[in-house]
């Protein structure tokens, strides 16, 4: 469990960004009354909350129903956890964990910031939401794994809401460059985590030869 627990809390931490998000929010809530800051954070988390839980509990039987095996979700997701690895090392922005140029010209158009891009694509983006599908497979049909896994998905959502809260002060604490060392030293260990996925979807798929244990 504990593995588990440290897999899950590393995986959600990098493709949901609590540090990132906490820049684009102050960014874009700079002139916001602080009420109405508060405010945002609260409901952009809570609509991201909805949308990875939907995803984590939904998502293997969805993919199930479209034929998509638990070793192809594992190789692909592994290939999508790479790629926002390497992003995250080269501290470049990437568009399945940030908001794309488009989407921000977008967002500066709107009143309301909470669900678009604050809670998709900034917190439940398309990284956080292929790694709880992820996770929550590779837990099995372990009831106490999958706890365990969602347990870390809501850990790192608190953890987002509070660097939301507290924005100003991380900027001042960690400044740009403090928050890019973060940002790859998570970026090195997703690589790591997402080709282990990738190799162990490869070793279950049955193209290198009998599965493992099978």
């Amino acid at each position: 469990m504990l593995e588990t627990a440290s897999v899950a809390l590393a995986t959600f931490f990098a493709t949901i960004g609590p540090i990132d998000v906490a820049a684009m929010f102050a960014a874009m809530t700079a002139d916001t009354p602080a009420a109405a800051r508060r405010s945002l954070a609260l409901r952009s988390t809570l609509i991201a909350a909805i949308i990875l839980s939907a995803f984590a509990w939904l998502g293997e039987s969805i993919l199930a129903s479209l034929g998509i095996s638990l070793a192809a979700l594992r190789t692909g997701g592994g290939i999508l956890l790479l790629l926002i690895g390497i992003d995250m090392v080269f501290a470049r922005s990437s568009g399945a964990t940030s908001a794309t140029e488009d989407e921000t010209r977008e967002a500066a158009a709107r009143q309301d910031l909470a669900v678009f891009p604050l809670a998709t694509p900034l917190i439940a983006g398309p990284g956080a939401m292929g790694a709880a599908i992820l996770l929550m497979a590779d837990a099995g049909h372990s009831i106490g794994a999958q706890v365990v896994v969602y347990a870390a998905l809501l850990g790192i959502l608190l953890l987002t809401l509070a660097a939301m809260l507290a924005a100003t002060q991380l900027q001042k604490l960690f400044g740009v460059t403090g928050m890019h060392v973060v940002s790859r030293v998570f970026g090195v260990l997703l690589t790591a985590l997402a080709v282990q996925f990738i190799f162990d979807g490869i070793a279950h798929s049955g193209l290198l030869g009998p599965t493992p244990g099978g």
